[in-house]
């Protein structure tokens, strides 16, 4: 399989179960977090001229030979109709907080339409349309999904490295940042673990140059989050031994919704309710595992695990079903 760069590589993390039609306020984030990513990239590349911690680049860098697509088109909207731009890499990675939902949509192709020619992206239709109102309403919904023989190695690879002690690589540094700020921390471990990845990120902090630039950064819209209400306050304050606090802030955004599958098998056992279910996935092109049968199956759907409730509907008639139910995936073991 092709090598992707360290900006594909995150993308292909960041844009699994994303809306891929619209601009939500998840995906608005996400895709944020994406332009950083390529911002970094670039950083990592040498692609700035550094004199101390100012960054330089002009124009004529956008000619340069083997320029990928996503850091061009995220150059393009930082320079606007400058020359030239100069500055630190924090502010550089700030201005992504204030991008239009129309350079947004163009970093968004610049990622997406490489990523698509190479076969590890694809359209399908969103788990939410097999929900029994969508289904009754008709509505057509679209999700990318990642390959998931690719998507399990990038994750697998990042938790372990992650949480295993000993130093870690500045492309490891960068990738954390960018999974607390993309709030994808929460599709990757447990609630639990994320207070050891708080632990670690602090521990970092305090032993690494570039996480002392990096860590302290935040590139979320604020308006995007409480406005639409996507915020679900986590805040977590680590003290140094000598008394300083630092503060890191882990958005969580339910990047997954609660689907009801209706079924007609409710008493006639749970495993007819179950394959009522799968029938709903394969009806709509969804690419399932089953991890665990019994009265509340595990289910991977589209590189998400969900536990598969029953459930009773309360309308004008009761309707019996199971309800999907997003499940921490780093329980799974």
């Amino acid at each position: 399989m092709e090598t992707f760069t360290f900006a594909q590589n995150f993308a292909l993390i960041a844009l699994n179960a994303q809306d891929s039609l619209h601009m939500p306020t998840v995906k608005k984030i996400a895709v944020r977090c994406m332009a950083a990513a390529a911002i970094l990239e670039c950083y990592m590349d040498h692609g700035f001229v550094m004199q101390g911690e100012q960054l330089t680049f002009d124009r004529t860098h956008l000619n340069r030979s083997g320029l990928p697509q996503h850091q061009r088109a995220v150059l393009e909207c930082i320079l606007g109709k400058k020359a030239s731009v100069q500055n630190t890499l924090p502010h550089f990675l700030e201005q992504v907080a204030h991008f239009s939902s129309r350079k947004l949509k163009t970093i968004e192709r610049s990622f997406t339409d490489y990523l698509k020619a190479h076969d590890v992206l694809e359209e399908i239709p969103n788990l939410l349309g097999c929900d029994m109102n969508y289904v009754t309403a008709e509505v057509s919904m679209r999700e990318y999904r990642s390959d998931e023989s690719l998507y399990a190695r990038l994750t697998e690879g990042l938790r372990a490295e992650i949480l295993e002690d000993g130093a870690v690589t500045d492309e490891m540094l960068l990738m954390l940042w960018l999974l607390r700020e993309s709030s994808c921390l929460f599709d990757l471990f447990s609630e639990e673990e994320v207070h050891q990845v708080a632990s670690r990120m602090n521990e970092i902090y305090y032993e690494n140059a570039l996480a002392k630039q990096l860590f302290v950064v935040e590139i979320h819209n604020s308006w995007e989050f409480f406005a639409k209400n996507f915020l679900k306050a986590k805040k977590q304050t680590f003290t140094t031994p000598v008394g300083i606090g630092v503060n890191f802030s882990f958005p969580f955004l339910e990047r997954s919704q609660s689907i009801f599958i209706d079924v007609e098998a409710w008493f006639e056992g749970k495993e007819n309710r179950l394959h009522d279910v799968t029938a709903r996935l394969e009806k709509y092109g969804h690419h399932y595992t089953i991890l665990r049968e019994g009265t509340v199956p595990l289910i991977k759907i589209d590189n998400i695990l969900y536990e598969a409730v029953p459930t009773i509907f309360q309308s004008k008639v009761p309707v019996q079903g199971m309800r999907l139910r997003r499940y921490p995936q780093a329980i799974l073991k």
